[in-house]
Parts: C-alpha cells; sequence; structure tokens
C-alpha cells in the first residue's frame, strides 16, 4: 500500500470481542503501513498508545459508541478519560434522536462540549 494512501487511513478494529493479540496486529500493520491512526475501543487506548509508542501514529477511539444515546455526562467521561490515557482522537456519535426531534440547541451543546474539552487538552 502507498504511505500516501495510508496516510488518509484510519485503521480501525470496533468489534466487541476484540482482543488484545489483535490490537497488537492492528498497531503493528498501522505502523508499518504508516496509517493515519488507529481507532480501537475505549478499553484499549492506553495499550494501544504503549504499542504505537515512538512511531508517529496517534490513538483514536469513539464516545458513545455505537448507538450515541449516552447522556453528554457519559459521553464527557469517556472523552476525559481517553484524552488522559493518551488518545489524541476522538469520533463521538451524536444522539440521533435528539437530532430527529429537532432538538438542535441539545445537540450543539453536546458537541460543543467535548470539543472544548479537546481543546483544552491539545494541541497534540
Amino acid at each position: 500500500m502507498s504511505q500516501k494512501i495510508a496516510a488518509t487511513i484510519d485503521h480501525t478494529l470496533l468489534r466487541q470481542d476484540a482482543t488484545p493479540d489483535q490490537i497488537t496486529q492492528l498497531c503493528q500493520e498501522a505502523a508499518a503501513h504508516h496509517f493515519a491512526s488507529v481507532c480501537v475501543p475505549p478499553c484499549y487506548v492506553r495499550f494501544a498508545v504503549g504499542q504505537l509508542l515512538n512511531t508517529g501514529v496517534p490513538v483514536c477511539t469513539v464516545i458513545g459508541f455505537p448507538l450515541g444515546y449516552s447522556s453528554s455526562k457519559v459521553k464527557f467521561f469517556e472523552a476525559h478519560q481517553a484524552l488522559a490515557e493518551g488518545a489524541t482522537e476522538l469520533d463521538m456519535v451524536i444522539n440521533v434522536g435528539a437530532l430527529k426531534a429537532g432538538r438542535l440547541a441539545e445537540v450543539e451543546e453536546e458537541i460543543g462540549q467535548l470539543a472544548e474539552l479537546c481543546h483544552l487538552r491539545g494541541p497534540f
């Protein structure tokens, strides 16, 4: 795979049954091919950060995954924990029900809170 193309791809493993060995393999592949990041479940952030030390490949994780209906407080805690453990990119699932119901201010507030947290923790 071209390094130029790989540098645009997040190498991802978000299966609920992902094992440490699979995360290790994911990280090794990401480092070998210079992927843009690895995206792992929140429980593997610290592990992946250790696997990718000195490779230049950042760790991404998901917040409110997969359905987005966790409360904003839970998402905020999840994000705080992920950043503290070394994640430098967060992919958040918004509250789709709130969006569909037209509660745009609520959705915007949630996104804003998490963005502010990230900006306070960065730059990475």
